[in-house]
């Protein structure tokens, strides 16, 4: 049994076809089934369901992916040890991003990053928090910058920084006139939301609740991105609530229409999270004085409140 079959092994499961997982492993196809079947034959058991389309997992296959993951991991972690011990950062960092941080922070410190650490080969990907905590927990992240906190134990956090909730609210609602909201004033029936799957929707929802009980969630207007919310807004479909820093590429002629809160002003914690047995953190650590350093110039705000990004 070597550390390459094992590596075979995790890419049919994952890719579900031979053909495509021997490209991703960068050998053909008849090299990947010719080590599948010795594994087999030395194993005397069967991995993979040939028969279905597409193939499956047998039962005991399923056991032997998942010691499998674990033993390519830690194989893998042993450069990892070896940089760490000479102080290197450098190599590859896999990164994932939820998509309501994406494009405010990533134009931020991605520049001042790769000039500072010219080493690291950053391979970013825009992800949902549910599909970041999967990949983390299978081996394909090394990190991600989340909503935290998420309190789950395979994952550790780091707080990067706090940004506060901004209310879009056009001028002809009701709320429009006040200089300062508060949370209490907030309607959800007339608050146009993030679909599912956005843990700042989560945030908005709790938000609300902790004012008003017993809301149902149901909801007219929803959509897939911030940038759509303000336009149905400024339509007047209803209020939204943004991310402060989307607040900093708002035109100036719609900047009117951005009401703060009164303190301590609502916000979210943004963090860095990885799984527990990561060895990378010298770069972790690289990233997060860089972010840190970069957003503290653009958030002012001290006095704030952390609303949940989980369901409550």
């Amino acid at each position: 049994m070597t550390i390459t079959q094992l590596q075979y092994v995790l890419a049919i499961a994952e890719q579900k076809n031979f053909t495509k997982a021997a490209e991703k492993c960068f050998v053909t196809q008849p090299t990947l089934s010719t080590q599948i079947q010795k594994l087999e034959d030395e194993l005397d058991v069967i991995i993979f369901n040939r028969n279905k389309k597409p193939i499956e997992l047998t039962e005991v296959g399923k056991k032997i992916v998942d010691q499998a993951r674990n033993i390519v991991s830690e194989a893998e972690r042993i450069q990892d040890i070896v940089d760490q011990q000479k102080g290197f950062i450098g190599g590859e960092f896999r990164l994932g991003i939820i998509p309501t941080i994406m494009p405010t922070l990533l134009p931020m410190f991605l520049n001042n990053f790769i000039h500072k650490y010219p080493k690291v080969k950053l391979k970013i990907e825009e992800l949902t928090t549910e599909e970041i905590i999967d990949r983390l927990n299978e081996g394909h992240l090394d990190a991600a910058i989340v909503a935290t906190p998420l309190a789950i134990e395979s994952i550790k956090e780091r707080v990067l920084y706090y940004e506060p909730f901004v209310a879009y609210i056009p001028q002809n609602h009701r709320l429009h006139q006040k200089d300062k909201i508060k949370a209490s004033d907030l309607d959800i029936e007339d608050v146009l939301l993030l679909e599912d799957g956005h843990c700042f929707r989560e945030g908005v929802i709790n938000l609300c609740k902790s004012f008003k009980k017993n809301i149902e969630n149901k909801f007219q207007i929803e959509s897939g991105s911030i940038e759509t919310l303000i336009k149905l807004s400024n339509e007047g479909l209803g209020m939204t609530l943004l991310p402060y820093l989307h607040t900093l590429d708002i035109k100036e002629k719609l900047s009117v229409n951005l009401k703060h809160f009164e303190e301590p002003t609502p916000a979210r914690e943004v963090g860095i999270i990885y799984h527990k047995s990561e060895l990378k953190m010298q770069i972790i650590e690289a990233l997060e004085k860089v972010i840190s350093g970069v957003v503290r110039g653009a958030i002012a705000f001290q006095n704030v409140k952390i609303i949940s990004p989980t369901a409550q």
